[in-house]
């Protein structure tokens, strides 16, 4: 028979999520056991931190552990994962850096990053061995970015008391490199041996979409013609979808990226035109995420974006300090695109994005993985996900594979030359100083390729199934059952002709440059509810000024008045969201 301290451990808490059935299963199998190591498998999107939280809260309640270790890939997840775990009753400061020693009073653990166990493996043994703590690892797969922070890694918690693995993505592409803390088994890679990690529990793509737990995607390939320059001075002409070989691919693949040509604008477009029809049909807040290889490509695609929709983009680099908070106003408010790198590629939590365009030349299976996770994040069953990508061979076989269960294999080593690293998602090689330039980007279109369903390709011509769509079977785009590929297909298809012939209209009225091809859109306002209610910003920053003050043995009355003095506004039982969240910033500062 259950103890009463088992009952109420096992008890919902009254300020939990509801658990998902895969998340039920996956903690009945933890406590069957409770082992020292625990590999989770979740496909992006399907809930993972509800899992760890849940079973982080049953752990301290059961008084199994005392103190909970967070580790995640970057600093905005800190915050994501600190309020997650706030709203189920677990306080773990997000703030706590190395030049601190102990663990802050008051709370219950920390939420760290790879970077910052890296810089100091020793410290965080000391934290992690001090009172019997459960460490979370979330997206383990970074401890195998480099020999140092898997090295790091095992060194700050090789003694922990519980550690709980989560991945999205359970692969890897890099040759002799364990992950801490995985279990591996021998297993064929390509023929030639090596190892394959094994999960204590999965629950992949296929599962999640039956369980309506993530949505349904997509895939719209668009093809073109590039054309560019090579190092003899050389012009080449060559279809995305009929290259002949990898190098020709590879540079037709190039040359549609490039802001200068015509394939970036038109596929914008058709992203724009993709996310107003989801705001008029059921999912008023829908966005969508533009994809950059760099920094400036990034720049040029967000003035792309303004010049094609009329609406200036949320521009989100890594470099920016104002990065995180950029994310949260794009998460929270109404705006249509979003222009980004990797920082919103991993882990963060965007639920209102639907659309994906690939703007990148990225293509292992990790990353493509995760970023697809960013915008199938299910919140009602209606909903649908979008992904436009140039139609090549490396991203449409990752796109056919999505749905398959994959395990994180490792090759062993061996030498690769030159030909096989292309094939790794490596910065183009820049010429050196007297060396003639190898590619030069001239021009490319774009038009509708197929869709991707099942690794078949559907064009939507000359297909006997094809029949008129109406406006209810459009609404239904992309949803499994509704409509088929083919209709999918011959309704994209459509829809890219009426934009051609807009793009058409534009260039012989000379609209700027012939990238203004719609209408600007009417001012779509920030959706007022935030990332925290209004009750929960005036706790926090009570609390914040009652740490200030304690810091610098100033009155609480004297903070609260500087505070007014930098962020002016009425008081916070009057203020808006926007005063209370810049008076929360302005206190982060402070401390």
């Amino acid at each position: 028979m259950a103890t009463a301290t088992q009952a109420a451990a096992r008890a919902p808490q009254t300020n939990s999520r509801p658990l998902r059935v895969w998340q039920t299963a996956a903690l009945g199998k933890y406590e069957e056991s409770s082992p020292k190591d625990f590999l989770v498998t979740a496909t992006p999107g399907a809930g993972k931190t509800t899992f760890a939280l849940t079973l982080a809260t049953r752990l301290l309640a059961k008084r199994e552990v005392a103190r909970v270790i967070v580790v995640c890939p970057t600093d905005h997840l800190r915050m994501q994962w600190a309020d997650a775990a706030h709203a189920m009753g677990i306080v773990l400061d997000p703030n706590l850096t190395n030049a601190i020693g102990p663990v802050r009073a008051g709370t219950q653990g920390y939420v760290t990053t790879y970077a910052q166990v890296a810089g100091k493996p020793m410290l965080h043994a000391a934290r992690a061995t001090s009172v019997k703590t459960l460490v979370i690892l979330d997206e383990v797969h970074h401890a195998g970015d480099g020999l140092s922070w898997g090295e790091a890694v095992e060194e700050a918690y090789g003694r922990a008391a519980r550690r709980l693995c989560l991945t999205g993505t359970p692969f890897r592409t890099k040759a002799d490199e364990r992950i801490p803390f995985v279990r591996y088994v021998e297993d064929g890679f390509e023929g030639q041996g090596g190892l394959m990690s094994m999960a204590d529990f999965t629950y992949g793509y296929k599962e999640a979409l039956a369980d309506n737990v993530v949505r349904p995607v997509v895939f719209a390939a668009y093809t073109g013609t590039s054309r560019w320059r090579n190092s003899a001075g050389e012009v080449v002409a060559a279809s995305l979808t009929e290259a002949g070989t990898k190098s020709v691919e590879m540079q037709a693949w190039r040359t549609a990226l490039d802001p200068k040509g015509q394939w970036v604008p038109h596929v914008i477009a058709a992203m724009d035109d993709r996310i107003t029809h989801l705001r008029e049909s059921g999912m008023p807040d829908a966005a969508g995420l533009v994809l950059a290889s760099d920094q400036d490509d990034a720049r040029e695609y967000a003035k792309i974006v303004r010049r094609v929709t009329g609406k200036a983009p949320e521009l989100i680099l890594s470099d920016d300090p104002k990065a995180s908070k950029k994310i949260e106003k794009f998460n929270a408010g109404g705006a249509r695109i979003a222009v980004c790198v990797r920082m919103v590629s991993e882990g963060v939590d965007v639920p209102r994005a639907a659309v994906l365009a690939w703007m990148t030349s990225y293509r292992t299976p990790l990353f493509f993985a995760q970023a697809v996770g960013r915008v199938v994040r299910a919140r009602a069953p209606h909903e649908s996900a979008t992904v436009f990508l140039p139609a090549v061979r490396p991203l449409l076989s990752l796109a056919a594979s999505m749905e398959e269960q994959r395990n994180h294999v490792m090759p062993p080593p061996k030498s690769q030359p030159d030909e096989e690293l292309e094939a790794l998602d490596l910065p183009p090689r820049e010429p050196r100083e007297g060396e003639m330039k190898q590619w030069e980007a001239l021009e490319a279109d774009a038009r509708f390729a197929h869709v991707l369903h099942s690794g078949t390709a559907h064009t939507g011509e000359g297909s006997p199934a094809v029949v008129a769509l109406g406006d209810e079977e459009e609404e239904y785009l992309g949803i499994p059952g509704l409509l088929t590929p083919a209709q999918t297909a011959e309704l994209l298809a459509k829809r890219d002709d009426e934009l051609r012939i807009r793009i058409a209209a534009s260039h012989a009225r000379g609209d700027d440059d012939g990238f203004m091809v719609v209408e600007d859109h009417p001012e779509e306002d920030a959706v007022s509810n935030g990332w925290r209610d209004v009750a929960e910003l005036r706790r926090e920053i009570n609390r914040l000024v009652n740490r200030i003050a304690a810091k610098t043995s100033q009155p609480q009355a004297v903070v609260h008045t500087q505070l007014r003095q930098s962020v002016p506004g009425p008081p916070s039982a009057s203020a808006s969201v926007e005063v209370l969240r810049a008076r929360r910033e302005r206190l982060r500062t402070m401390l």
